[in-house]
């Protein structure tokens, strides 16, 4: 006859042995070979119509096309795109959520410490960086200032006289001029208003000298001599605008490593199969020509980086807005 078990000994194996099936039905929910077995979620902490949200769902119709499975944009706004990442940030990190990101998703937690709580790169999981939205400064097409040059002087013989507008404190537009002020040594009197569309208005009647633009929108204008274009801020020349220079080559080099990233990212601890297999989508969705087409037209680069390197250059990215929002004491609203 068997001897019976000690009970310590029968608990412990019994212990063991729940463990070990919970282990076996869990890991194929972890590993979710069958990824996506459900339409995906893409917010976006922006209005619809915006260029964000225009770039997630042509992005996002190309990436379903590749995944079999719906990827539906949702749209989050307000608090200069806050709101959208918090609740990505708390979803859980399975892949079904993702949040389109731009230069707030650095900036935010710099300007607001005091709200803005997140780590950008602790808290979240890079998973493709896509395009970056080049500027462009533009002046009225009367403007006294014909070259970037005649601005930046102007500025050095005249503090605080020379003006430029942006969409609010901490946008990309205010922010590249503040750049500009530092790399020209001028100080410059920055008018924010709210959204780019009032502050394109006043440059153009020449209330306010300049802006930095984004390079959608503006065509028109420049066709029909409202706006005059002084630099790109572009590594090259734009082939839309072939002979307008670079801030680069007015002697202001490092602008386009400013340029407003967009790109995807998760909630912390997505798994690495996943996070592949969404930048895969990515990759096939940029080689579409219509998506090609969409981007150029909406001014986009398209500037591809996967979870590694896109985390990377997340990471020297905090660091460069960190760095001149401190020196250029640029404060919240």
């Amino acid at each position: 006859m068997d001897k019976q078990l000690p009970r310590r000994t029968v608990l412990r194996l019994a212990a063991f042995g729940a463990a070990t099936l919970l282990g076996a039905t869990a890991l194929p929910a972890m590993a979710q070979p069958d990824y996506p077995s459900r339409p995906i979620r893409l917010v976006v902490g922006y209005s619809a119509g915006g260029p964000t949200d225009v770039l997630a769902r042509v992005l996002g119709q190309e990436m379903a096309n590749r995944l079999g499975q719906p990827v539906v944009v949702e749209n989050k706004a307000g608090a200069n795109g806050n709101i959208a990442t918090e609740f990505v940030r708390h979803a859980a990190p399975d892949g079904y959520t993702l949040l389109m990101n731009t230069i707030s998703h650095n900036v935010n937690p710099l300007l607001q410490p005091e709200l803005v709580k997140y780590d950008p790169i602790a808290d979240f999981t890079p998973v493709a960086q896509v395009a970056v939205l080049p500027q462009m400064i533009v002046v009225a097409g009367n403007s006294p200032f014909k070259t970037l040059e005649d601005l930046v002087k102007k500025a050095q013989e005249a503090p605080q006289r020379v003006s430029y507008g942006s969409a609010g404190v901490g946008g990309s537009a205010h922010l590249a001029a503040a750049l500009l002020e530092q790399r020209s040594k001028t100080r410059m009197n920055h008018i924010p208003f709210k959204g780019n569309g009032p502050a394109l208005t006043e440059v153009m009647a020449g209330r306010v000298d300049f802006m930095f633009f984004p390079m959608i929108g503006a065509g028109d204008f420049v066709a029909t001599g409202k706006l005059r274009i002084l630099a790109v801020t572009t590594a090259r020349r734009h082939p839309d605008y072939p002979t307008i220079p670079t801030t680069s080559e007015v002697g202001l080099p490092g602008f386009e490593d400013y340029a407003q990233p967009i790109g995807f990212i998760a909630p912390a601890g997505l798994p690495p199969a996943i996070a592949d297999k969404l930048d895969a989508a990515v990759v096939a969705a940029l080689a579409a020509p219509a998506t090609q087409a969409r981007l150029k037209a909406l001014g986009a680069e398209v500037v591809h980086r996967g979870p590694t390197q896109y985390r990377e250059w997340l990471t020297q990215d905090r660091k460069r807005w960190a760095d001149l929002i401190r020196s250029a004491n640029i404060k919240a609203e």
